[in-house]
């Protein structure tokens, strides 16, 4: 008998139905519920095709709800962060330089620069007497 661990212990997954999560048979029966419900709904009005498009465009966000995972986020984790950062936090980013030394020693230069200024000045008055 063989016992399979994962690598990462934080990957791990216990199926509940046929290997799929709680989450995955949660959603995929929602998906078919919608899919199912809509086509019922819908088979009279716009015809076979029209209606099985129908059916497999409402059951996408249900199935993505329940499968997609990027960087360990779900898929409703990855539309929140979408939107903050791309819609509400669009800030246009500058790259400006700064000097920071500069910043630490600009008013020590502004005293001596004033200081050597008024050193000319007292030395031109001592000329002049």
């Amino acid at each position: 008998m063989e016992v399979k661990i994962n690598k990462e212990i934080r990957d791990y997954t216990e199926s509940m139905f046929l290997g799929l999560t709680l989450r995955q048979c949660f959603f995929s029966v929602l998906a078919c519920i919608t899919a199912v419900g809509l086509y019922f709904l819908c088979i009279d009005y716009l015809g076979n095709e029209l209606t099985s498009w129908v059916c497999m465009i409402s059951a996408v966000p249900f199935a993505a709800l329940g499968f997609v995972r990027y960087q360990g986020m779900n898929a409703e984790q990855i539309a929140v962060s979408f939107i903050r950062s791309f819609l509400l936090k669009n800030t246009e980013l500058i790259e400006k330089p700064y000097n920071f030394y500069y910043e630490l020693m600009k008013e020590k230069q502004r005293r001596e620069e004033r200081e050597r200024k008024h050193d000319k000045k007292l030395r031109k008055i001592k000329k002049a007497e």
